[in-house]
């Protein structure tokens, strides 16, 4: 080729996946799922069949990564222009910035940000004004959208009730009132977003004995929002019972809630009776907080066990790049 003339569409994609991962941050794993479940780029292959990535794909990547490391799933970006993540891009770095540099005098709204949210909704909640908490709630979720809500507001706001029950500084009623309006919106949000039959489907449910439902519900809202089709079955089921659910709908995956573990052995027999009732193409994930008492005893690699919705979406997005395989 003459050193003026212009390179081929092969010749300009012309990185492979290692220097992508290095020049993004992202696993190679990671952006193979990507490629084939979300079509995030589309890379080229050379003739000995391997990818080849151009300065476009890396630069568009690099935007993707910042978009979900804000907190938006990739399943939300993936299908924006580059334009348009570039735009979500600057605008979180405005608002980083902006969050950085404090409140000014025009910033006057006491819900400005999910940590104020948090604050706000402890003292309602310690105070017992359940009107208010509701309406602070519920105009949180609609302002910050239903991951951020979810990541940012409720996990946090449950954990500092749960943390200060334990400390003695709050009472049954006053946890029970902030679990079970967060739970009613996490459930009217999932009925909100129905997905189609042929959308891939998740079972979430607690195992005989956990009555908790708070830890499900969170799953489920966070599965809904990423385009999953959620068949919610709540608290206290038998290990055959969500087996049931799970074949009768066709579910990919079944997620399993534990908040307090009572009786250890039995969880662990209900869960070992559920994955053996599931063929092996049926992912098994165990979460929440009670979900590390069972980790050192459960070594099937059919069961993931995490403890944070993060770990939740990771299985997911593994469990989906299969499916497409």
């Amino acid at each position: 080729m003459k050193p003026d003339a212009l390179p081929s569409e092969q010749e300009a994609a012309r990185h492979p996946i290692a220097v992508v991962a290095e020049r993004t941050g992202l696993s190679p794993d990671l952006l193979r799922i990507w490629e084939r479940r979300y079509r995030a780029v589309e890379p080229t292959r050379r003739a000995d069949g391997h990818r080849a990535y151009s300065d476009a794909d890396i630069a568009r990547l690099r935007l993707l990564h910042a978009a979900t490391a804000a907190g938006r799933s990739i399943r939300q970006v993936a299908g924006l222009s580059t334009q348009e993540l570039s735009r979500i891009a600057a605008e979180d770095m405005a608002a980083r910035r902006e969050r950085a540099a404090g409140p000014g005098p025009e910033r006057s709204d006491p819900s400005a940000s999910p940590s104020a949210v948090v604050e706000q909704a402890l003292a309602s909640t310690a105070t017992l004004q359940s009107s208010e908490l509701e309406h602070l709630l519920r105009r949180s979720a609609a302002r910050f959208g239903l991951t951020e809500f979810i990541e940012e507001i409720a996990v946090p706001l449950l954990r500092r009730i749960g943390d200060q029950w334990h400390a003695g500084e709050s009472t049954i009623a006053q946890e029970h009132l902030a679990s079970s309006l967060v739970h009613d919106i996490l459930s009217e949000s999932m009925r909100s977003m129905v997905r189609a039959s042929g959308s891939e489907g998740i079972v979430i449910a607690t195992p005989t004995g956990e009555r908790h439902s708070i830890g499900a519900a969170l799953i489920g809202a966070s599965a809904a929002a990423d385009g999953w089709r959620v068949v919610y079955l709540g608290a206290d089921l038998p290990a055959d019972e969500i087996a049931g659910a799970a074949l009768a709908t066709g579910a990919r995956v079944v997620a399993l809630s534990l908040i307090y573990v009572q009786d250890l052995d039995r969880t662990l027999d209900e869960v070992k009776a559920l994955r053996a009732r599931l063929p092996a193409s049926v992912a098994v994930v165990v979460g929440g907080a009670g979900a590390t008492l069972l980790s050192p005893r459960l070594v099937d690699p059919g069961i993931h066990v995490g403890t944070s919705l993060s770990d939740l979406r990771t299985v997911l997005d593994e469990t989906m790049s299969v499916g497409m395989r």
